[in-house]
């Protein structure tokens, strides 16, 4: 895969994720236990971590449409892999003491659902597309 400017979504949703999970911790609400697990953070977690999974593949669209099978399933495994490994990252990173932040498990699974709903989401958007042929 050749990388093109129409990557650049991907790259500034990964930044803007980067940037808000190095914030320091005071300046969001902490979540004590598995019952706030769908806390308002959470899903902040799986909106940033979806929008990355979509659009890490949407910068291929075009390739993606015309593609073999096998091809499609390749870069979209790879979107959710690289997401996934991002949003570990990112939980990992919140560890260092001097961002007064705390990696959470929870996080990374809210992390996870958000990868696999955004890779999802833009297989059954281009699949219509596919059917139709027309990508754009």
């Amino acid at each position: 895969m050749r990388l093109t400017r129409n990557i650049y979504p991907g790259l500034v949703c990964g930044f803007i994720i980067l940037m808000l999970t190095t914030l320091p911790g005071s300046c969001f609400p902490t979540v004590k236990s598995f019952w706030q697990w769908l806390s308002p953070d959470k899903i902040v977690h799986v909106v940033m971590f979806g929008s990355l999974a979509y659009l890490i593949p949407f910068g291929y669209r075009e390739k993606y449409c015309h593609d073999a099978r096998q091809a499609r399933k390749r870069l979209l495994r790879l979107s959710f892999l690289f997401s996934t490994a991002y949003g570990g990252a990112t939980e990992l990173l919140q560890t260092i003491p001097a961002l007064r932040r705390s990696g959470s498990v929870y996080d990374f699974l809210a992390d996870v659902t958000g990868c696999i709903l955004g890779v999802f989401i833009f297989k059954v958007v281009y699949q219509k597309k596919i059917k139709k042929m027309t990508c754009d």
